[in-house]
């Protein structure tokens, strides 16, 4: 199944934020393609959150250079609820702070249905409730979860208004809804609700705010060890068996994970197709954990486009354990 989003696309449509223009948009999530919408924070660049090909091409079009967590946004605290488990400090939060600038981590539902790509194999998930006429209107007209990272090329400013969309990722997405100045222009506040809260970003909900309606002091993320929302450094995600790069055929004990012309017991992209590796990523690993894979064998993966992230991810898994 292929996006309709690709490194370039022949047009990026801007549509106006009045419902023949949000069912445009949601006409493009809705097939696998990437569109543009403001937050009150910035600008996001969203992707149907259920659909791998559609996240990869967020990848894609960003130039992103590994797959981090994505914050995923939805309608309404009902909607959160379908997709994570609230704890009791984490529904506190929703209930003041939402809908607003504030992402909360939560454990990701069994049966949530949210790519493996958005949460970059994790079994947690970023989201939050966007308080943004136009966001609202986008999600409605949508009907489901939405993966949108700032809707810039990856390491530019980030984008406040549509024109600083289309001035990063003309060609690249299907169209930007414009809806004028983002009123925050800071991206939202992380904060980590699985169990004691744990700030990970600073952003538009102050942390006093939220240690005052907690009644309970925040931890302050110092050394990351593992990435679980983005904007924080990813040192490992790595299967169970030990992991052997560039291998172009498996060694005894091994199970191949092929890609182009390599072919192995699952394999990335049988085409060699990028796109379609990046999409397959996550879940071609934990297939290898299912299968009880020692020792893995990776075929070589180019390292142009989304190759680069795709190796970043790899080289990561292969990394020696401590």
């Amino acid at each position: 199944m292929q996006s309709r989003n690709d490194n370039a696309t022949s047009e990026t449509m801007v549509f106006d934020r009045d419902d023949a223009g949000l069912a445009k948009a949601a006409d493009i999530l809705a097939h696998g393609g990437l569109v543009a919408f403001p937050t009150e924070t910035v600008y996001g660049l969203g992707a149907d959150a259920r659909r791998s090909d559609a996240v990869a091409g967020i990848y894609a079009a960003k130039g992103r250079p590994s797959f981090n967590p994505l914050i995923v946004h939805v309608a309404d605290l009902a909607a959160a609820k379908e997709l994570v488990t609230f704890t009791p400090q984490a529904y506190r939060l929703a209930q003041v702070f939402w809908p607003g600038a504030l992402t909360l981590v939560l454990p990701l539902r069994a049966k949530a249905g949210i790519s493996s790509l958005v949460t970059a194999g994790l079994t947690t998930l970023a989201v939050r409730v966007p308080d943004h006429p136009v966001a609202q209107g986008l999600l409605r007209a949508f009907g489901g979860p939405v993966a949108a990272p700032s809707a810039n090329p990856s390491g530019r400013i980030s984008p406040t208004t549509a024109a600083h969309v289309v001035a990063g990722l003309a060609g690249r997405i299907g169209g930007v809804v414009d809806g004028g100045a983002c009123g925050v222009g800071l991206e939202s506040t992380i904060v980590d609700v699985t169990g004691d809260p744990i700030l990970l970003r600073a952003g538009g909900v102050a942390a006093e705010a939220l240690v005052s309606t907690l009644a309970h002091p925040l931890i302050r993320q110092s050394g990351v060890a593992t990435i679980t929302a983005p904007g924080m450094l990813a040192s490992h995600y790595a299967p169970q068996g030990t992991v052997r790069l560039n291998a172009t055929q498996a060694r005894a004990g091994e199970v191949l994970l092929g890609f182009g012309p390599v072919t192995g017991d699952l394999t990335l992209s049988a085409s060699g197709d990028l796109a379609e590796a990046a999409a397959n990523l996550f879940d071609r690993l934990h297939q290898l954990d299912a299968m009880g894979a020692v020792a893995i064998a990776v075929a070589p993966v180019p390292e142009h486009g989304l190759g680069a992230a795709i190796n970043d991810r790899l080289r990561r898994a292969a990394a020696p354990r401590h």
